[in-house]
């Protein structure tokens, strides 16, 4: 057994020297998927204390709970963000990349901002619970809606994305696009008091811009017409503004697409034209045409 275990080890180092690309053997680490995970859930704690924690937390230990935390998570985010400009120097050929201060400069500049993430958050929050009329209360929506999570980590992912962080944005968006099947890129810019309704797979593009009030129902997507990688720059995704409805199933593409304040886009409709303030648009398909079963009177149209 152990001359079948060294043949398969020597198989697999020789697969590192052939198979470059997906190999990260020279240099610094990448930023650490593990260590990026626990970032993520310790913002969710900072962000619904209380909610995410095994430890009761009351005014006695309030303030040391929350200090050790935002400690923590400065000292981890220092590192991966460091690891992240190191990992794009490599690829850039730059010689210079941001020093340990100015990667943890960048870290406490994200966490001063996890006031303003929660003002926004608790707005979404209400947004999903006036917004379902199965929503029995807001613990419920906290604890049980996928949107929550997606939009609570989508707007710190978004922290990190506007102030250049490379990798680290991309990471914690996809890692809540795994857990909840909602697709929102760190680069998108998402306005207050907004709700996914059910939430599986929706998806919006990096360069969509959401207004305020806004709802968007499962299997949306606010995407890109095709273009050529070297126009990934430039505006793709949809302009959605603010008291816009989007019912499930809609698509809406391109960077020129605006749909106007106060419109209705209904269930299955495919946009690639921008549509005025207070518009309803609905996809009207053909005449159904149904079967009844056997000893019923004959097929029928409507």
């Amino acid at each position: 057994m152990k001359i079948k275990l060294d043949r398969i080890v020597e198989d697999i180092l020789g697969s590192y020297q052939e198979l470059g690309g997906i190999n990260h053997l020279a240099g610094p680490n990448l930023p650490s998927q593990r260590s990026i995970i626990g970032v993520v859930r310790e913002f969710e704690s900072l962000i619904f204390p209380g909610y995410h924690d095994d430890e009761v937390i009351d005014e006695l230990n309030m303030k040391y709970v929350v200090g050790e935390k935002v400690a923590s998570l400065a000292r981890n985010l220092a590192v991966e963000i460091e690891r992240s400009f190191a990992y794009q120097a490599r690829v850039e050929g730059k010689r210079s990349v941001p020093s340990a201060a100015e990667a943890e400069a960048l870290a406490v500049d994200v966490l001063g901002r996890v006031s303003e993430i929660r003002r926004m958050i608790r707005l979404d929050v209400e947004a999903a619970f006036a917004g379902d009329p199965a929503a029995k209360s807001h613990e419920e929506v906290i604890l049980s809606y996928p949107c929550v999570e997606a939009i609570l980590i989508h707007r710190v992912a978004h922290e990190f994305w506007i102030r250049g962080v490379p990798l680290i944005p991309r990471m914690m968006s996809e890692h809540i696009h795994s857990k909840t099947g909602i697709d929102i890129h760190p680069g998108a810019a998402v306005g207050e008091y907004f709700f996914i309704d059910h939430g599986t797979g929706v998806v919006i593009g990096e360069t969509t811009v959401i207004g305020r009030n806004v709802k968007v129902y499962q299997g949306v997507t606010l995407g890109a017409l095709s273009v050529k990688k070297d126009q990934g720059n430039k505006k793709r995704h949809p302009t959605i503004e603010d008291d816009v409805t989007i019912y499930s199933g809609a698509t809406i593409l391109g960077g020129e697409t605006v749909i106007g304040a106060g419109s209705i886009v209904g269930g299955n409709v495919w946009l690639v034209n921008s549509v005025p303030p207070g518009t309803r648009v609905y996809y009207q398909p053909e005449h159904y045409l149904y079967r009844r079963r056997e000893n019923t009177p004959s097929d029928f149209q409507i």
